[in-house]
């Protein structure tokens, strides 16, 4: 049973969990920042609000996920706990989400839709949304439209359109445009219109659009068109989308106009008249008859023929060329021949009616024979040209000419007629020969082709002539010549390999291999530098260092190919332009300066020396002080280091700074460079007393005490360093019962007991210490007084603070102290010395015992009495009645050695 009850409800189950499947709508433009909501899942599935009024026991905590992360997930950020959909950071561009409409969808990707939905302009994004918990489980289907904005200008995919339209095209000739602007935007925002800049009153535009949607655009003709008028006309056309505002995009039309057959040629005369004489030689030019036609090609070709009318005599006697249109002698002229001639000549033209023209000839019969010139060539010739070689020396013979009259009843004469270096002489002592020779050199470069004609006449005036073409035959005679014998080229350093430098240029005047030049680089060229032997092109294979070498001259030649060959030299001169590719250097990495102390404020401390490798703006050097700029100061021109202030070695002994250097180069370059300032000591600090700390405290000095013990110090520091810290002491005023008691050490300040004390010792010392250092050149000082009470106790201590407050009358005893003595060896007489050892041993010994009975007698008077345990405790008792111990402690100083 349970098993047929699974069976039976297992498909409801199914059916159930599918239905629980949700599209959500939601539609948005492109290219909105992140962060714009684009809408609540919670709320359009109308789900229980999470963290509401409920408790949270009966209200489960809703849960939304992105079911994959593919393309569509990259553009949206979704709330697990709200569900709210709002943009990414990544920005949806419709144009690149959606390149084609496509009827197939993918999960988690993006769409168009297809021609089926309800807006083909519409992209989609697809995505799969889960719902958590269990009990609120559904697959949410979000599709989000992406609306088109106007972000794309209309483009061509050409910058230059050309079109061909027949002169003939008749009004409202539509003819399409085969490159229209493209717009990725759809829509209104797409290409909507199409115009003209300039229709020039022939032209407009029209858009026809198909069943796809695209907008093709047609050119119009309405107005009458002429080639022959203007052959082209060239615009702008413009395309313009629906946005708003509009965008546009821009091609270049150039719009040529065809020809076609509409001209037919044309004479400029319709009647010729010529005159020709009855004994002219068989090819005399008699006329040329030329039309005209305005098209163009195979339009414009004219062929010239005798009109049907043109009798056959004159077809003989005369030659038409078809293609030129002259007219020259084909037959002799006799007795028999007709004296007027009328040739017809038809211009004809593709597909067009002939252009006539009539040529009248009127022949004048000649009864007399010509003279007749007969020659005899001397030098090379051939098919009447005579060739001569350039540089012939002067009367270079070329021929004979015989002159002879064929009736031999007139006399005859001749002469030469052209310009030219030639002469035509009678050749003695013949009658009627002539001798043709030239007059001066001949030169090819000045003149290839001469003409000239050996004229022959009788006496009765009637004359013929002899053309002869002489024809100059080219030499070497010429060296190859640069356009400039002088070539200045610049390049800038760090150039690529195998760069560009200039291309040489020579011509030679002379003909065929003769003029063909070579190019060669001079035996002073850098073997980096190369010329092409051919094109002349000159070039550097390697790059060029400005620093390393500025300027570059050599010779380059240029060499003809004759037999011998000539050659001319040029020099070539490259200057290697400056490049900002060497950093400001200093001459030292770091620069270390003594300057006393309380140096004048602005005062020079030091050069800071910088040099860069690069010229003009690029060498340009600049410093500045990129730490302590509120104390220090550079001299960007000469480098100069200067403090603002005055410095003191006290509050600081040391700087470190950096100094950058940047040149004026574009981008520009800099370095650094450390730069160490130590102060050097001066003398401006007396020594500081810190013990004792005032002139009217005192110190208790037991009359038991030994001598030799010590009873008190004075301490005192130098803020100097070196010899001006180096402090020695001594006494320099003495006040007391026996003030020469005490003595202090120069060099701790330490004042020990000197002597026993004896009852009338008792009472107050008082001992001006002078505490000096050993500066230079004027050492400084302070003093202090030490006051010693000798007595057994303090009874009355106002009795001693009165005797302090007066002041002491103590001469100063004006001595240097010694720390260090050095012993002066005397030398002696060793008979003047035992006499005075012999005394000093006696004092000594009693000294002695001296000492020793007054011990005995101090300690058995100690003995009687009760003092404290610690009866040699130096006792100091100041009148302010408190010491300040903080006062009392020695702050230890580091004392550097010079």
């Amino acid at each position: 049973h349970l098993l047929l009850f699974l069976l039976f409800v297992g498909p409801f189950n199914c059916f159930a969990s599918y239905s629980r499947a949700t599209e959500l709508f939601y539609s948005l433009n492109e290219g909105l920042p992140a962060g714009v909501l684009i809408g609540s899942l919670a709320r359009d599935l109308r789900l229980p609000a999470s963290g509401g009024q409920h408790p949270a026991a009966s209200q489960p905590q809703l849960s939304f996920t992105l079911a994959s992360h593919d393309l569509g997930g990259q553009y949206v950020e979704l709330d697990n706990r709200t569900g709210d959909l709002h943009t990414s950071a990544m920005e949806i561009d419709r144009e690149a989400l959606c390149v084609e409409s496509s009827g197939a969808t993918v999960l988690g990707g993006a769409a168009a839709v297809s021609s089926s939905s309800p807006s083909s302009e519409s992209c989609l994004l697809l995505l799969d949304v889960l719902v958590l918990p269990q009990e609120y489980f559904r697959l949410v289907k979000v599709k989000i439209a992406i609306r088109d904005v106007n972000d794309n200008a209309p483009h061509f995919p050409v910058p230059y359109i050309h079109l061909s339209v027949p002169e003939n095209a008749p009004v409202n000739t539509r003819l399409a445009i085969e490159h229209p602007a493209f717009d990725p935007d759809v829509g209104t925002n797409g290409v909507q219109t199409y115009r003209l800049r300039d229709n020039y009153g022939v032209f407009t535009l029209d858009v026809e659009e198909n069943e796809s949607g695209e907008r093709t655009p047609y050119l119009i003709v309405m107005g009458a068109l002429d080639r022959e008028t203007q052959e082209e006309y060239v615009t702008v056309i413009i395309a313009e989308d629906g946005g708003a505002p509009p965008l546009v995009g821009s091609a270049t039309l150039t719009i040529g106009i065809s020809d076609i057959n509409d001209n037919c040629p044309q004479f400029n005369d319709s009647q010729l008249n010529i005159t020709l004489y009855g004994n002219s030689s068989l090819g005399t030019h008699v006329a040329s008859v030329q039309a005209v036609d305005m098209d163009l090609g195979s339009n414009a070709q004219i062929t010239y023929s005798y009109s049907q009318k043109v009798l056959q005599p004159s077809r003989d006697l005369f030659h038409l060329d078809e293609s030129t249109g002259a007219i020259t002698l084909s037959s002799k002229v006799d007795g028999d021949t007709p004296r007027l001639h009328r040739l017809i000549i038809l211009g004809n033209g593709p597909g067009c009616i002939p252009a006539v023209i009539t040529v009248l000839v009127t022949i004048i019969k000649v009864m007399m024979r010509p003279p007749e010139v007969v020659p005899r060539f001397i030098a090379n010739e051939a098919e009447g040209v005579v060739y001569l070689k350039e540089l012939e020396p002067i009367n270079t013979p070329i021929a004979f000419f015989t002159i002879k009259d064929p009736d031999e009843k007139y006399k005859v004469s001749c002469h030469l007629d052209g310009d030219g270096p030639f002469r035509l002489s009678p050749y003695k002592p013949y009658n009627n020969e002539y001798l043709l020779e030239t007059t001066k050199p001949l030169d090819y470069e000045t003149q290839q082709l001469y003409e000239i004609s050996v004229v022959a006449w009788n006496s009765e005036g009637f004359h013929v002539s002899k053309i002869i073409k002489i024809q100059v035959l080219d030499d070497n005679d010429n060296s190859p010549v640069f356009s400039q014998q002088l070539i200045e080229l610049s390049i800038e350093e760090n150039n690529v390999p195998n760069a560009f430098l200039t291309k040489l240029y020579a011509t030679d005047a002379d003909s065929g291999e003769r003029g063909q030049v070579s190019y060669f680089l001079g035996p002073d060229a850098p073997s980096y530098f190369a010329l092409d032997k051919t094109t002349g092109v000159l070039t550097v294979s390697t790059q060029l260092d400005r620093e390393e070498k500025e300027k570059y001259r050599y010779t380059v030649k240029a060499v003809d190919s004759g037999f011998p060959p000539r050659e001319s030299i040029a020099t070539v001169t490259i200057t290697v332009l400056d490049k900002n590719d060497n950093s400001p250097r200093f001459i030292n990495k770091d620069f270390s300066f003594f300057v006393p102390e309380n140096f004048p404020g602005f005062g020079e401390i030091g050069v800071i020396s910088v040099t860069d490798a690069d010229a003009g703006q690029n060498g340009w050097v600049a410093l500045s002080v990129l730490n302590g700029s509120d104390i220090f100061v550079i001299d960007t021109g000469k480098g100069v280091l200067r403090a603002k202030v005055s410095l003191d070695r006290e509050q600081q002994s040391s700087y470190v700074l950096w100094i950058e250097a940047v040149d004026g180069g574009d981008p520009a370059l800099s370095s650094t460079a450390k730069i160490t300032i130590l102060l050097l000591d001066i003398n401006d600090n007396p020594p500081l007393v810190l013990f004792p700390q005032s002139n009217m405290s005192y110190l208790l000095v037991l009359p038991s005490t030994l001598p030799g013990s010590p009873i008190t110090e004075v301490y005192a520091v130098d803020k100097d360093t070196g010899m001006n810290a180096v402090i020695a002491y001594s006494i320099i005023g003495r006040r007391g019962p026996r003030p020469e008691s005490f003595r202090i050490d120069p060099k701790t300040g330490n004042i020990t007991l000197e002597e026993s004390l004896m009852q009338n010792d008792y009472g107050l010392y008082r001992l001006l210490v002078k505490v000096s250092d050993h500066g230079y050149p004027e050492p400084l000082h302070s003093t202090v007084m030490v006051n010693l009470f000798v007595n057994d106790t303090v009874s009355n201590e106002s009795y001693i603070e009165s005797l302090l407050r007066k002041e002491p009358d103590i001469s100063i005893e004006e001595k240097q102290p010694q720390i260090s003595i050095e012993p002066t060896h005397k030398k002696m007489e060793s008979a003047s010395c035992m006499p005075t050892l012999v005394a000093l041993s006696i004092i000594s010994l009693g000294s002695i015992a001296l000492v020793t009975g007054m011990g005995i007698y101090i300690c058995l008077r100690k003995g009687k009495k009760h003092h404290r345990a610690d009866e040699n405790l130096e006792v100091q008792i100041p009148l302010n009645g408190r010491i300040n111990l903080h006062m009392l402690e020695k702050k230890p100083m580091e004392i550097s050695n010079i």
